[in-house]
């Protein structure tokens, strides 16, 4: 029972001498922890996961291509048309839609309207890098840090009632 007495009058002599710890440092040393915690749990759910995610896949592509434009072909080598039907008017010979076989040497240049589809069916290589920036505040993060920093609050609010946020506001209310 008097060891109980004696440490009750300790204890109540260094409560009311809190000013005498603080300038021996004791009382700086918790501040420093509970305030680098405090500050360091407002950092984290501040932060952000800021990367690039590197995709690499192919992407399966099927559909039909409608082609209907003028272009020109040259031909890669003779091309024979038989009973082509041909005019042919010239100063002393005129000959009227008459059969006859024709020669187109390799080379010739020839316009044509394609008119068609095309079936594709094929696959598409996608290499990328998706940069992703994402505020931890936002994720199931944010209830454990700001828990951890609500845990620790009100120990270094009763050593340093005057403690600031990062945006400079009051921690202590």
């Amino acid at each position: 029972m008097i060891v109980n007495l004696v440490l009750l009058i300790v204890l109540g002599v260094l409560l009311l001498n809190i000013k005498t710890l603080q300038v021996s440092g004791v009382m700086d040393l918790g501040t420093n922890l509970l305030g680098g915690l405090y500050t360091n749990f407002e950092k984290m759910d501040r932060a952000h996961i800021i990367t690039n995610i590197p995709v690499e896949t192919t992407i399966p592509v099927k559909f039909d291509l409608q082609l209907n434009q003028n272009t020109n072909v040259i031909l890669s080598q003779d091309v024979t048309i038989t009973n082509a039907l041909v005019t042919v008017n010239t100063g002393g010979l005129n000959i009227t839609r008459a059969l006859t076989t024709i020669v187109l040497p390799q080379g010739t240049n020839l316009p044509v309207v394609l008119n068609l589809t095309v079936p594709v069916d094929t696959t598409v290589p996608v290499v990328l890098n998706v940069p992703v920036d994402i505020p931890l505040e936002k994720t199931e993060l944010h209830d454990p840090f700001l828990g951890l920093r609500n845990l620790v609050q009100p120990y270094y609010c009763m050593l340093k009632p005057d403690a600031l946020t990062l945006d400079n506001r009051p921690a202590c209310q």
